[in-house]
Formats: structure tokens, sequence, C-alpha cells
């Protein structure tokens, strides 16, 4: 019986038995027509597994001719053996469980045995048939499947190839990734090194030269009081002196903030605030809390922490200044306590906003540079916002345990 004869969720039923039309039945003509035509193998068995039929499909797949087969148990002529050689049960047999508990099956793991000895890879159907109510045995469909295995097995292992040089293209890409974040983390700290001997250079330098000509201005100009002309000219080269100096100090600041070397970084962050808001006159709401009695950071390591975070946090209020156009911004800093302080700073506005492609733009220096600061210290930065909509930007930072001071 062709395997569209028979439904995994019904038995298979003998058909009715029509009068004889020229000394034999019509049904059995056309049932044994249509199974020598079937490219599948199909056999029946009786309750005691023998075989009661089988077409000529069924025996040239298993290398028998079919006056061999019949009458022989099935199980132990093609199913006897697992793949690997190990005895297989009668009991356990799905076919022979079609009928004997009434469970019909489909298997695509296993192996029938040909009759010169060999197996092959087989999926076959088993369902029970029933006559009158009654089962009288099992009608079984199978087909060679060993070319559907070997494509199979060898689409599974060009995936694991592929998953395998997947794999090591990404170990390589993460490996660089983490040596070029090294080599920016080097460089970042160079330049930091370099910026704090700039900044100290002229403070020492220009500083002191800026002093000097100021008390000599001061000594020429109360030595001219009878030449108006030229003490009017030393007062405005003392204001330019002034002027100066208030340069080199905003130089000096922006190389290296002062107050981060001598109060720390929370101090130097809520000055940075104030700074901004003072020079934007945008209004504001400034909310800061450390938990109490935790320092920032110590060491070479911590210093290079705190440096980077207070390089995003400038980088956050200047493009708020230069990009946002808003009336108002939103300024939160909050640490977490032991024993996993986590710093959490947020920089709020409701200006013009930005849009997906502009944040994900390859030029963006400015957000990519926040992201790789943070990144090399386990932190992350995230900007939420869209057109019209205003901008929020996030950094969030772990601190390094080992440098936290109690």
């Amino acid at each position: 019986m062709p395997p569209d004869l028979a439904s995994p969720l019904h038995p298979v039923r003998a058909p009715a038995k029509p009068p004889a039309i020229g000394g034999a039945p019509a049904w059995t003509e056309r049932l044994s027509l249509l199974l020598e035509s079937t490219g599948e193998g199909i056999f029946g068995i009786d309750l005691a597994g023998r075989c009661t039929f089988i077409n000529r499909a069924g025996a040239s797949m298993l290398g028998w001719r079919t006056e061999e087969v019949l009458g022989r148990n099935m199980h132990a002529l093609i199913h006897h053996s697992h793949s690997d050689g190990a005895h297989y049960a009668e009991a356990d047999c799905p076919i022979f469980n079609a009928f004997r508990r009434g469970l019909p099956c489909r298997i695509d793991s296993e192996v029938l045995w040909r009759a010169d000895g060999s197996p092959f890879s087989a999926e076959y159907s088993s369902y029970p048939i029933l006559d009158g109510g009654a089962v009288e045995g099992a009608v079984v469909t199978f087909v060679d499947i060993t070319e559907r295995k070997r494509a199979g097995d060898l689409l599974r292992l060009a995936h694991e190839e592929l998953e395998q040089r997947v794999a090591a293209r990404t170990a390589e890409l993460s490996s660089a990734l983490e040596q070029l974040r090294d080599l920016s983390a080097h460089v970042e700290a160079v330049r930091e090194n370099e910026r704090t001997r700039i900044a100290r250079d002229v403070h020492d330098e220009l500083g002191s030269l800026l002093v000097a000509l100021k008390m000599d201005v001061n000594w020429l100009e109360k030595r001219v009081d009878d030449r108006p002309e030229l003490r009017c000219k030393c007062h405005g080269m003392g204001r330019l002196i002034d002027t100066a100096v208030d340069n080199v100090g905003r130089i000096i600041t922006d190389l290296r903030p002062s107050i981060l070397d001598h109060q720390g970084l929370w101090a130097a962050l809520e000055w940075q605030a104030q700074e901004f808001i003072e020079t934007t006159e945008l209004r504001h709401e400034l909310q800061v809390h450390v938990a109490h009695g935790l320092q920032a950071p110590g060491g070479v390591a911590g210093e290079r922490w705190a440096i980077a975070v207070f390089r995003i946090f400038q980088e956050m209020l200047s493009n708020v200044a230069r990009h946002a156009k808003a009336r108002s911004v939103c300024i939160r800093l909050y640490v977490d306590g032991p024993p996993s302080p986590v710093l959490h700073l947020e920089v709020r506005d409701d200006g013009v906003g930005v849009s997906k492609a502009r944040l994900n733009d390859p030029h963006s220096y400015g957000v990519l540079g926040m992201r790789e600061r943070a990144g090399h210290f386990g932190g992350r930065v995230t900007i939420d916002g869209a057109p019209g909509q205003g901008t929020c930007v996030r950094l969030t930072m772990p601190l390094p345990a080992e440098q936290v001071a109690p």
C-alpha cells in the first residue's frame, strides 16, 4: 500500500471484499498493480511478524527475491541490528508495535539490512491493518535515504566548519578591537600626560612672565604721574595683561583642570556643570548624589578612569552648547555605594534632538570617542533622542573596585 493510503493518525483498514471478477477479486488486482507501480518499498506482516506481501521496489532495495522474503520474520531478516551492529530486540521494534500496541510510527534515524549484510539508512512508517475491528498485522513503507543522510551530513559539516571559521574570525576581530581599544587608551593617556605637561609649563613659564610684566607696568605707571598719556597707556597695558592672565588660566584649565587634582572627580564634575550653566545661561536642574564616604579611585589606573569620565562629561556638555539649541538642561550625577559602586551620569536637554542615522554615522567622532573612552573601562554610553524631541545622553561606568578608597 503506498504511503498516501496510510495516515499516521489512522490505522490501515482492509477494503471490503467485492464479488470476484474473472476468478479474482477486482480490488486485489488493482491493489497489486498499485503496489508494484510505486517506487517506495512496501511490505505487510502478520501477527507473528512474517511477511505476507512485498512489492518489487521493496524486494529490490533489500536485495532479495520476492519468494525469498514471503513467510519470513521481517525483523529478523532486515531489522535485527542497530547501525553500530548492536542487537535490536524485537520487543523494541516500532514496526511490530504498530499492531502489538496500536502505535503508528514514522522513523528516519535507523537502518535496514540488505541480503548481503550491508546496512542502509532508511525512513520507514508502520501502521496496523484492521479488518472488522480486529488487528491482522501491519503494513510498512520504507525508502532508502542514504543519499539524503549523506547530503545532510555534508551540510552539517559545512555548517560546523563555517561556524568555526566565523568563530575564529570573530575572535580575531575581537582581539584586534581590544588591541585598538588599548592603543586608543594609551594614546589618550599620552595625550593627557602631554596636556598636563603643557599646562604646567604654561603656568610656570608664561604665567610667571605675565605676572612679572604686570608688576613692571604697575611700577612704570606710578612714575609717570606727570605724563597723563603714558599713564593711560600703562593702564591699558595692565588691562591687556589681566586679560592675558585670564586667558592663560582658561587654557590651563582646559588642558588640565587643577580642581581634578586638588579636590577629586566629584568636585570637578560639579564645578564643570556649574561653569556650563553660568556660561550658557540655560534653565537648569542639577542633581548630584555620591554615596556617603565614597571617594573616586586613586592611583594611576584610578586617575585615568577619572580623566575618562571627566572628558566624556565635557563632550556631553559641549554637544548641548554647540548643537542642541536647547532652552533648558537637566544634569544628574549619581554614584552607588560599595560593594560594587557604579557611576551614573545623565545630561538631558529639550533641544532639536538627533536622528539615529546621525548617531550611527561613522564620522560622528564625538560620539565614537565617548563610547570608546567608556568601553575601555567597562562602561557604556547610550544616547536617546529624536528630531524635535531633545536628547538624553547617559554614561554608566563601574568604579574599578581595587582602586576605590574606603
